[in-house]
């Protein structure tokens, strides 16, 4: 069985532009199935719009989503977002709506998270970061 993954928004977008901190990830991440939050493909395609990318430029973007798995929300993910948020305030650790729905996301299909922000995930408790900044 192929062991996957949730990966953050920006190591998905180094990934996807070729940037040189990519590079950090790639070994861990060959070979796994990359999971990505319903969150970070809305986070990108607002990306995209605001900076008026062409036809062509999105339609190799929505290649490259089809390449991975979108995690979609549902009942249980809202109650897990809800947890995450109560969470990191009551410790007073808030995390942005955005980020909470990404660590919810990794809790809630148990799976570790890669990502390049790790400050921002900080407070979530029992989720597994990982990054290499």
């Amino acid at each position: 069985m192929v062991e996957r993954v949730l990966v953050d928004t920006d190591v998905i977008s180094f990934v996807f532009k070729g940037h040189s901190q990519a590079a950090a990830y790639s070994a861990e991440l060959t070979g796994k199935e990359i999971v990505v939050s319903f969150m970070t493909v809305a986070e990108i395609k607002r990306w995209a719009l605001k900076r008026r990318w062409g036809s062509s430029r999105t339609a190799r973007l929505n290649k490259q989503l089809g390449q991975v798995i979108v995690y979609p929300v549902d009942l249980d993910l809202c109650q897990k977002w809800a947890e995450v948020m109560m969470a990191t305030e009551s410790q007073g650790w808030p995390i942005s709506p955005q980020d909470a729905w990404i660590a919810a996301t990794a809790l809630q299909a148990n799976l570790p998270l890669f990502t390049n922000n790790a400050k921002d995930f900080a407070g979530v408790p029992k989720l597994t970061i990982i990054s290499h900044r």
